[in-house]
């Protein structure tokens, strides 16, 4: 059975009248000058079923009381608790009431030198743990799971993996920008402008397992023994054949969570843009979506970028304010449908 999904109205993205394009969009999300809160967050290590430990920075308002929700936000690619989203978003829900909890995967950000393993797309199973955690640490509140780009994919692969089955106390989840095809993400960046992300991306990659292996130096798994050319090369030579996938064709096909949307019973929804230079958007309209799951396609906004003409938010971060927004209509849906306290 399906949960009951609410239609939740989303104000429509508008783009910054001089960043229209995709790149625009895209580099604009990453260097467009934004004040962020000093760190304040309570940290807590998890350990894995693996041996491994990731970390959780806790952004609980001090008006957060047991019962009131939580989330669980989860980066991408080459990200931490502290990229940018990150932060912002974790800070607005804050203010609204919110307890945050930003995953740093294996081995990224302060979960530097905390795991053998790298992560990966497919790496489910640590969200499900934080997950878990999280309901121990706040046991009466419900979550919502928000995934960014490569966390979204997670995100989307293990709603459909969980099904009808709870995961601590998740009722709900958000995937902003996900490369649910990831074999098709890594044709379109591998040609023409798409390059630019290519190698970006590739040089970061390059220098985590570098940190890794320079704090591990006893793991020769950690080592690149040959520098790849591309992204596909990194995974071929290294996240497929150190998480056991032989491959990355095959990573790419066993990790892609197209596959598992068909099978989400939650309130979801998917938000990214036509003009996303890494993600092509044919890849998310042929999703098989359940009627819990939606998707809002921007003509424009890139790939986490969404910087908004003035006068729609207080800000010009259109997708801080969705997330907010979304996270927050789960709460009134939960108390719409809990049944009326008789007199």
């Amino acid at each position: 059975m399906e949960e009951p999904f609410n239609e939740h109205p989303i104000v429509p993205f508008r783009p910054h009248p001089l960043l229209r394009g995709g790149h625009a969009q895209t580099l604009a999300g990453v260097y467009w000058p934004a004040p962020l809160a000093p760190y304040s967050a309570r940290r807590h290590q998890l350990l894995l079923a693996d041996g491994d430990r990731i970390v959780l920075h806790d952004d609980c308002p001090t008006t957060w009381v047991e019962g009131d929700r939580t989330a669980l936000l989860i980066h991408g690619l080459a990200g931490s608790h502290a990229s940018g989203y990150m932060c912002r978003i974790a800070h607005k829900l804050s203010a609204a009431g919110i307890r945050a909890f930003r995953m740093d995967l294996r081995g990224c950000g302060a979960g530097l030198g905390l795991a053998r393993m790298p992560y990966h797309s497919g790496r489910s199973e640590d969200a499900a743990a934080a997950l878990h955690e999280i309901a121990r640490l706040a046991p009466g509140s419900p979550a919502t799971l928000l995934g960014f780009s490569l966390g979204a994919n997670m995100t989307l692969k293990l709603l459909g993996e969980l099904g009808a089955e709870r995961c601590g106390n998740l009722d709900s989840a958000l995937a902003v920008c996900p490369p649910v095809d990831l074999a098709a993400c890594s044709r379109r960046i591998s040609r023409g402008s798409g390059r630019l992300y290519d190698r970006f991306f590739l040089k970061l990659l390059v220098g985590q397992v570098s940190a890794a292996s320079a704090l591990a130096p006893h793991e020769p798994h950690l080592k690149l023994r040959a520098k790849p050319r591309s992204l596909w090369e990194f995974d071929d030579r290294f996240t497929a054949a150190v998480c056991g996938f032989g491959s990355a064709d095959n990573y790419y096909r066993e990790a892609s969570s197209a596959q598992f949307v068909p099978r989400i019973q939650l309130p979801t929804l998917i938000i990214a843009a036509r003009d996303d230079p890494m993600i092509p958007h044919e890849t998310l309209e042929q999703l098989d979506r359940p009627s819990c799951v939606r998707l809002y396609l921007a003509g424009h906004g890139g790939h986490l970028g969404f910087l908004a003409r003035r006068g729609i938010d207080r800000d010009r971060r259109w997708i801080d304010w969705r997330a907010v927004e979304w996270v927050l209509a789960q709460s009134q849906n939960l108390a719409q449908a809990q049944p009326a306290t008789p007199p």
